[in-house]
């Protein structure tokens, strides 16, 4: 039987897109196994898939100083060794990253192992970890054609983002149930301020409920930890930590969603028509790249863009508004967006290289 390992953690970002290739993965015979990092994030989401899962070391490599950089780099090399170990055990095919810092030395003990190895760069510009881990791969997989230029020429192959289908066959009537709502009574707006929550797109969407609720029901997936007891029992809201596999029917019944700009975020709402408003993790909290992906999704009419640092009561509002009143506009650009089959395109992809093996 074929063999393939894949990795990639510290955020769902980085565990969703393998989670979308295991069905298709599965029907062409592969069997799969998984490295990440002890408890991440990925360890609880692929355990539920049923799939072997290896916990090794993991350093994260910082641009900014930290007393932990001083210590990580020895939990990455800790990490390099319990990978090569695994891989030889194992003998997969072919090693499928889709990056976070655990993934860096699954991909370099590939190389040492003379195991190809394939890297998916989820944003426009790559990250510390992939760059990192570039010169290990046999190809690297890009979301944008912007990518492209920033990868080796003889590696990059432009493939979209592989999306859970599960997503594309929601029920709203499902979320209704789960939400504890007796009916559609209003437009839904679904906000989602990413795995962890954002506290700024939490104040802002509680202070405006008022407004909100006048005009439409309101799910509020906060974040881990962040549920707020003193809006329990506020009539068409409903605030949730987290959503699973509700997530599809959450999706089914909306009619606008807010978001942030994670590049797998982002691909989920374009597969499903949704009319959207991006707020982009703020350049001072991240790298930037949030903010291009949404930018690049403005730029081709598929989302309105509310920068963080503008973020109010006022803007979040008008925002809503003009979302509302172009919804069909925005339908309309991504129905005619130019979006890649990437599961099939990445499994051939996988195929190919693993038979060069």
């Amino acid at each position: 039987m074929k063999k393939i390992v894949m990795t990639g953690g510290g955020t769902a970002g980085h565990v969703t897109p393998n989670i979308a290739l295991l069905p298709s993965l599965r029907e062409a015979g592969y069997e799969i196994s998984y490295i990440g990092s002890y408890e991440g994030i990925e360890k609880r989401l692929i355990e539920e898939q049923n799939i072997p899962y290896y916990g090794i070391a993991s350093g994260k490599l910082r641009r900014y100083f930290d007393p932990k950089n001083f210590t990580d780099p020895f939990k990455v090399v800790k990490g390099l060794g319990q990978a090569v170990s695994l891989l030889r055990k194992i003998k997969p095919d072919i090693v499928f990253s889709k990056g976070g810092f655990v993934s860096v030395p699954v991909v370099l003990a590939a190389k040492i192992c003379h195991i190809p190895a394939i890297i998916h760069e989820s944003d426009i510009t790559p990250g510390l970890a992939n760059k990192i881990a570039i010169p290990g791969a046999t190809k690297v997989c890009c979301n944008f054609p912007e990518t492209l230029k920033y990868l080796p020429k003889e590696k990059a192959v432009f493939t979209g983002s592989p999306i859970r289908q599960e997503l594309l066959s929601g029920n709203a009537d499902a979320a209704l149930s789960f939400c504890k709502l007796p009916a559609k009574s209003k437009p839904v707006l679904l906000i989602i301020g990413g795995s962890t929550g954002s506290k700024v797109i939490n104040t802002i969407v509680r202070a405006s409920l008022p407004s909100l609720l006048k005009n439409y029901l309101v799910i509020h997936l906060c974040g881990k930890n962040n549920l707020d007891t003193s809006y329990d029992g506020t009539a068409g809201y409903v605030q949730l930590e987290y959503a699973g596999k509700e997530l599809a029917d959450l999706f089914a019944l909306s009619d606008i969603v807010i978001s942030r700009a994670g590049a797998n975020a982002i691909f989920e709402l374009l597969a499903l028509r949704k009319p959207n408003i991006l707020i982009p993790l703020s350049a001072a909290a991240s790298r930037g790249d949030q903010i291009l992906n949404a930018n690049s999704f403005q730029n081709s009419g598929y989302s309105y863009v509310l920068e963080e640092e503008k973020l109010s009561m006022e803007t979040l509002q008008t925002a809503i508004a003009e979302v509302d009143a172009k919804k069909n506009t925005y339908i309309s650009a991504m129905e005619h967006s130019q979006s890649q089959d990437s599961i099939r395109t990445i499994c051939n992809l996988i195929e190919t290289v693993a038979k060069k093996n």
